[in-house]
């Protein structure tokens, strides 16, 4: 009985020892050390050879940020000390010199811009001329426009399905991604949208990897970004598949019939595995 009792006080005693030894500071936000950056590396793909990939689609689709579901890309929308938004990220990587971005010219990655043309991209600064309170005289207003995190309202993605012969599955790679910010008039609505520009996505996914994304059920789970895209937890919809005219289906499509269209090349994807199978 008496040895017992020695054990639970040199227990306690570690246990106190351990509590009192964990220094916390201000930015830590927490009862606990959380690491600001994850020191995890992107789950590497399996190595897939031509020979075995039998058929292959590229299929382009949209993450609209304003679906609840695709929040946690898009807030929150000024960096926090354990999260960032997507675009804050992608940002961070650009300027670290880490991920390249591409011109949003075309989604061929062929036009690498460099890190001052992408920030000056993101600055878009306007001069208004008034009449000065003194007749004759003129004063000049600079009004600086920053295009943030906020201003993101869509991210586009290029992907490529294939099925493999020899694991007998039909897989998926995201191949780039392109942030889609707001385009707005001279007196501040918003008109549309335009592609700012194309990252490649396999180079980017190290980086995604060590940010931790918001999860609304669990503080403690951190899962990243990387895990995020690997378990496709967005939603989507398909805007474009690979064809000969290269065209995307707003260009023949409106309305309903675009979104019948988009189920329709999405059912192919489904179907086309199934229709490998004899039962």
């Amino acid at each position: 009985m008496r040895e017992f009792g020695l054990v639970m006080m040199m227990i306690m005693a570690c246990s106190l020892t351990n509590a009192q030894g964990q220094e916390l500071s201000p930015t830590d936000d927490g009862a606990f050390k959380r690491g600001t950056k994850q020191n995890r590396a992107a789950i590497r793909y399996i190595y897939q050879r031509e020979a075995d990939v039998m058929w292959s689609k590229h299929i382009w689709r949209t993450i609209d940020l304003r679906e609840k579901f695709n929040h946690p890309l898009y807030y929150p929308l000024e960096p926090r000390v354990n999260y960032q938004s997507l675009f804050d990220v992608i940002l961070t990587g650009i300027d670290e010199g880490t991920i390249t971005a591409y011109d949003a010219i075309d989604d061929q990655f062929r036009y690498p811009i460099s890190k001052k043309d992408v920030f000056s991209m993101l600055s878009d600064t306007t001069y208004e001329i008034d009449d000065g309170l003194i007749e004759g005289e003129l004063d000049t207003l600079e009004i600086v426009e920053e295009i943030t995190a906020g201003d993101i309202r869509r991210y586009e993605i290029k992907e490529e399905w294939f099925f493999d012969k020899q694991r007998s599955v039909l897989d998926v790679r995201i191949i780039g991604i392109a942030p889609q910010a707001v385009k707005k008039d001279e007196y501040g609505n918003e008109i549309g949208r335009r592609a700012l520009f194309w990252v490649f996505f396999p180079e980017a996914r190290h980086v995604f990897a060590r940010q931790a994304v918001f999860n609304g059920f669990n503080d403690g789970a951190r899962m990243s970004f990387d895990d995020l895209f690997w378990k496709r937890m967005f939603h989507s919809y398909i805007h474009k598949e690979s064809n000969v005219y290269d065209r995307a289906l707003y260009d023949y499509k409106s309305g309903i019939a675009f979104q019948l269209e988009a189920d329709r090349i999405k059912e192919d994807l489904r179907n086309f595995e199934s229709d490998l199978w004899e039962y």
